[in-house]
């Protein structure tokens, strides 16, 4: 038991301390990089309670996909982030604005959250250990939330097609590849014979 809540001492330290350098470190890449630290070090805080599923989805998706994808993205790009923060002044005040109405949702949230009284009673049942965390999950998934899963698999389908539409821009003088047109080739198109003279290129 001390040595669950010295690891969970420890997840929990290096945790919020990653997150607050990913917001405070000026260089993007260690941003993403102390992101990774931040989502290896939940990943453990999930297998102290005994979600070793969620730990593993953790590290495979967000670490092993998310993270090193934007981490490679803001790595090709080069943006010039002095440039971007010339305009810092003019979004200020839309930013503290913003800023604001999320710290009054938080406190209403915090304030108006409680516990219910049979949360101790429900946390001392035993877990069933027949079941394996995958399965409870999908039984849990697939049943009581199924309409909510299915609709959040639809909102990130439209979100995925509307970033392939924006971002796939027709740029003129710019070769395409049309394969129905290649397909449909014939000799007489695609070849074209001329009478060279001897000693004479095209």
């Amino acid at each position: 038991m001390i040595v669950a809540t010295a690891f969970f001492y420890l997840f929990s330290a290096v945790m919020i301390a990653s997150a607050v350098m990913v917001i405070a470190s000026r260089n993007p890449v260690h941003s993403v990089l102390f992101l990774i630290l931040a989502f290896f070090n939940a990943a453990g805080l999930f297998i102290l309670m005994g979600a070793e599923f969620l730990a593993l989805i953790l590290v495979v998706v967000y670490v092993g996909a998310v993270a090193v994808l934007f981490l490679f993205v803001v790595m090709m790009l080069d943006v010039d982030f002095v440039q971007l923060r010339e305009g810092f002044l003019n979004y200020l005040p839309v930013g503290a604005l913003i800023a604001f109405i999320l710290l009054v949702e938080l406190v209403l949230v915090l304030t108006g959250w409680a516990v219910s009284p049979d949360v101790p009673a429900v946390a001392a049942v035993p877990a069933d250990m027949e079941v394996s965390n995958i399965q409870a999950i999908g039984e849990v998934l697939y049943t009581r939330y199924v309409f909510l899963f299915q609709m959040a698999g639809l909102v990130l389908l439209v979100s995925m097609i509307g970033a392939i539409v924006l971002t796939l821009r027709h740029k003129e003088n710019v070769k395409r590849q049309s394969i129905a047109a290649q397909v449909a080739r014939t000799p007489a198109t695609a070849i074209e014979v001329r009478q060279v003279e001897s000693g004479k290129g095209i």
